[in-house]
């Protein structure tokens, strides 16, 4: 899913402090997923799956350089056949990011997780986001979508809901000078008022309905052997009462 502006925006102090934080919080989440193919669908500039130990790991998008060039819209997956989707701001600069999910919950397993990442539109990027209307260059023109919404969003599909990562409380400030003036702010947020961080990362499994774990077969056909022991063994002795009997 290509972004307009993302590559320029990823070299400014401004791109390179929320890249920083949203690693961090994407490196602590995937490193404790386990399966065997994980994918990550947008922000392919990054390697987001960096820390995950699964076989298979890779990338889809629009970008030169991915493994799989596809719409995030129209993952070409067969149904339940990953264990990890990445959404990198992969909602809030999709024109549908509703089928997005929906792709996402079909192509993943039962169990499986998606783990999504977006600007947080109750914060000072979210105002300056709401200044600059949907003319603005990246990160600006995106549609962002509150935690809330996407909350709601995954329990439609069927989504369970961890609880969400905020960050970034410094206010959108273009030079690195001003950014790191404000360092104090990401101390003070994060303790008083973390909902109102510019960023947040959020996990959600997928939950199938009735399922339940199935015991080995070993395990049942040893318990129903040690069962039928005693009943076998009462057999075998009525059975040479009654040949006594016969000879007698």
């Amino acid at each position: 899913m290509s972004m307009p502006g993302l590559a320029d925006w990823l070299a400014t102090p401004q791109g390179r402090y929320v890249v920083a934080w949203e690693e961090e919080q994407f490196d602590a989440i995937v490193a404790d997923i386990f399966g065997y193919n994980a994918l990550q669908v947008s922000l392919c500039e990054l390697d987001l799956l960096r820390a995950n130990r699964m076989p298979f790991r890779f990338r889809c998008g629009r970008e030169a350089g991915v493994a799989v060039l596809a719409a995030g819209d129209a993952l070409p997956f067969a149904s339940s056949s990953l264990d990890l989707v990445l959404l990198p701001h992969g909602l809030e600069f999709s024109p549908h990011p509703h089928q997005v999910l929906r792709e996402v919950e079909r192509v993943l397993v039962p169990e499986g997780s998606v783990v999504v990442s977006g600007f947080n539109p109750y914060s000072l990027w979210g105002l300056r986001r709401r200044l600059a209307g949907a003319v603005g260059d990246f990160p600006w023109q995106g549609q962002y979508l509150s935690v809330g919404r996407i909350k709601d969003w995954f329990a439609l599909l069927g989504f369970e809901a961890g609880a969400a990562r905020f960050g970034v409380h410094r206010p959108p400030a273009r030079l690195a000078q001003s950014l790191e003036r404000c360092r104090f702010l990401e101390f003070i947020g994060a303790r008083w008022w973390p909902v109102l961080g510019g960023a947040y990362v959020l996990h959600g499994i997928k939950r199938v309905s009735g399922m339940r774990l199935i015991q080995p077969q070993w395990r049942r056909g040893r318990a129903t052997a040690k069962a039928l022991a005693p009943v076998a063994q009462r057999e075998g002795k009525v059975a040479q009462r009654r040949d006594g009997r016969a000879h007698g």
